[in-house]
């Protein structure tokens, strides 16, 4: 099955064309005609799956078909998400997926000074990406109306209730218009998120995706734990320990990857980045570069790096560990294919050890660790990480609004099936608008 399959039309699909996606995974496959048709989802989920441009796809396709005249232009979207992370990744998935549609877009977070966000919500957008307390604040400022609303999305539902926001969730919620097209997706499924689910959501349809959690046996993976100052020097004896002639290397954050590929040119080896922020064409430039054998080095956020396929690349390297476990086996999946041999490095400070521990728990074993190396880890950090990770474990630990969101790959997970979602109550919280 192509996109093309799927009822999506032409402006969507050359921008998927542009962005290598080329089959849709199970997520996208079950969810977008259901979305086309204008029916309430519950997605089971994960981060890894796809699922961002399972709902970002048909909203914009939904959009794009209603003319607006109205000046300024009214929020039409809406999506909720527990951090600002996912929030920026999930805007940045619109403005890629949407960048032939006379379609404007916004996100707002807190954390960082609100002018910014007010004036560019001044200026009219069609489409909202948002964390729960900004949102709230600027509602309660006059700054955000909702009444325009046509489609909503709760992301992340059982984070968000994790992380305490399930309060301000519910307020968001009472603010909404009752007619619109509602999506609901969440990783788990207690008791609690059914009953949310079920004030949101009219008769919708249920999916589930079990997301992808094993590394390919022709991966060699191997983990160096050093100090966050020493990453830099640690990665420029991998490049001429390993003799590595091109390596394929991630970093969390667009200015990282600039940072990282400007680093490396200073000490001697070919680099360019590539992001959201750099246009179609520095992109496309870069990864030709890299293919040729021009570049040694191409260094990736996870994002930019969804549509990348290199025959034959032999070393992928984790700058920063992933804080997603799903996004590791992604990662290193772009080495070692078709039978062929390839090599994982990740360098882990202090502060990634929990995020090491997650992602051996989701691909079922250790990742190697490398001791022989110039750069070691300074061992009271260490224990400090290791001990800060313990008690992070415990019963109400981590509910706050810091860490990382979700990477939003292009992966193929295994499993998916979808069923109708029938949850106390639903339907009758509010009205259908079919």
């Amino acid at each position: 099955m192509n996109f093309s399959d799927l009822g999506l039309f032409e402006p969507l699909l050359k921008a998927l064309s542009e962005e290598g996606y080329t089959r849709p995974t199970p997520i996208q496959a079950q969810a977008i005609p259901v979305l086309l048709n204008g029916r309430d989802l519950f997605a089971c989920a994960q981060t890894g799956t796809g699922k961002t441009a399972a709902f970002a796809l048909p909203i914009l396709q939904h959009l794009s078909a209603v003319e607006q005249t109205k000046k300024p232009r009214p929020i039409r979207a809406l999506i909720l998400t527990p951090t600002r992370e996912l929030a920026l990744q999930i805007e940045e998935s619109f403005k890629a997926y949407g960048r032939y549609l006379p379609l404007e877009s916004a996100v707002i977070f807190g954390g960082v000074g609100q002018q910014p966000q007010v004036d560019r919500l001044k200026r009219g957008i069609d489409i909202l990406v948002a964390t729960p307390g900004r949102l709230l604040d600027l509602m309660s400022q006059g700054f955000v109306r909702l009444d325009g609303l046509t489609h909503f999305v709760l992301d992340e539902a059982d984070r968000m209730l994790d992380m305490g926001f399930i309060h301000d969730v519910r307020k968001v919620i009472r603010a909404l218009p009752l007619k619109r097209h509602s999506l609901f997706f969440s990783a788990t499924v207690p008791e609690s998120i059914r009953e949310l689910a079920a004030q949101i959501l009219d008769r919708p349809l249920r999916v589930e995706v079990t997301p992808v959690s094993s590394t390919a046996e022709t991966i060699g993976q191997q983990l160096f734990l050093t100090n966050k100052a020493d990453k830099g020097k640690l990665l420029l004896y991998l490049l001429a320990e390993k003799r590595m002639k091109s390596a394929l290397v991630f970093t969390r954050t667009k200015h990282g990857a600039n940072k990282l590929a400007e680093y490396l040119e200073k000490h001697g080896h070919s680099a360019q980045a590539i992001h959201g922020n750099k246009s179609q064409t520095a992109r496309q430039n870069a990864l030709k570069g890299f293919k040729d054998g021009q570049l040694q080095c191409l260094v990736a956020t996870d994002l930019a790096a969804r549509g990348i396929d290199i025959d034959l690349l032999e070393h992928v390297v984790n700058y920063e560990i992933p804080n997603v476990p799903e996004t590791y086996v992604h990662r290193i999946g772009r080495t070692g294919r078709a039978g062929e041999k390839g090599t994982a490095y990740s360098l882990c400070e202090p502060e990634e050890l929990p995020n090491v521990r997650s992602i051996e728990k989701l691909i079922g074993r250790p990742v190697p660790r490398i001791e022989e190396h110039p750069f070691p880890m300074d061992v009271s950090a260490q224990i400090a990480a290791q001990s800060k990770g313990h008690r992070s474990n415990k019963p109400g630990a981590g509910r706050s609004n810091k860490g990382a969101g979700a990477q939003q790959g292009q992966r193929h997970p295994g499993k998916s099936d979808a069923k109708p979602f029938g949850g106390k109550g639903t339907g009758r919280e509010r009205r259908s608008f079919r």
